[in-house]
C-alpha cells in the first residue's frame, strides 16, 4: 500500500467510497452520494488551498482518502484545519486510515497548522475514534444528537491534536487559506 497526492482521475473512487459512507454510516450527515465531478471539485478546492489530500493505495486500486480542510471560513481560525478520513468497507482494519491520516498530520505541521480537529459523525463509531485516539487526538467534547439520519438522532464527537506547540506559542506564518 501506498500513501500519494489524490488526482483528479480518483474522483470515480473517492465518489463511490464516501458514496457508500453517505448511504450507510454516519460519518457524514450527507444523504445524498456526490457525483464523481462533486468530487473532483472538492478535491480542486482542498488543493487550491495547499491544503493535503490524499488517497492509499494498493495495486491500483484507491483503498481510502483523507484530506484537511478549513475549520471555520473566520480569518481567526485560520491555523486550524478539520481531517476528514473515509475508508473503503472492504479495506478497514488494516491500517488504511492510520496511514493516510498520518500523512496528513504530517502535511499540516509542514504548514504550520496548529490545531487539528476531527469532528466525528456517531459517538458510537468506535473505528474513527480510535483512530484519532492512537495518533494523539484528545477528547473535546460530544453534541448530542445535533444530526438526523437513517431514522435517528446522531451525535458529534469532537477530538484535536495541537501541532506546532499549539496554543503554547504564538503562530508565525500566514496560516491556511480559508477563502
Amino acid at each position: 500500500m501506498i500513501v500519494r497526492a489524490a488526482l483528479d482521475s480518483d474522483a470515480e473512487a473517492l465518489a463511490a467510497i464516501y458514496g457508500h459512507a453517505v448511504l450507510h454510516g454516519f460519518g457524514t450527515f450527507e444523504e445524498t452520494p456526490p457525483q464523481p465531478r462533486d468530487m473532483a471539485a472538492r478535491l480542486a478546492d482542498i488543493t487550491a488551498r495547499g491544503l493535503p489530500y490524499v488517497v492509499a493505495e494498493d495495486a491500483g486500486r484507491v483503498l481510502g482518502y483523507a484530506y484537511a480542510s478549513p475549520f471555520r471560513p473566520r480569518p481567526g481560525y485560520r491555523f486550524t484545519v478539520e481531517d476528514s478520513v473515509y475508508v473503503a468497507p472492504d479495506a478497514v482494519g488494516r491500517g488504511v486510515g492510520t496511514a493516510m491520516l498520518s500523512e496528513v498530520l504530517s502535511a499540516c505541521e509542514a504548514l504550520g497548522v496548529r490545531q487539528v480537529i476531527a469532528v466525528i459523525g456517531d459517538s458510537g463509531n468506535a473505528a474513527s475514534i480510535g483512530l484519532h485516539r492512537a495518533l494523539g487526538f484528545r477528547d473535546s467534547g460530544i453534541g448530542r444528537g445535533l444530526g438526523f439520519k437513517h431514522g435517528r438522532w446522531v451525535d458529534i464527537v469532537w477530538m484535536q491534536k495541537p501541532l506546532n506547540g499549539g496554543d503554547a506559542v504564538l503562530p508565525t506564518g500566514p496560516g491556511v487559506r480559508i477563502a
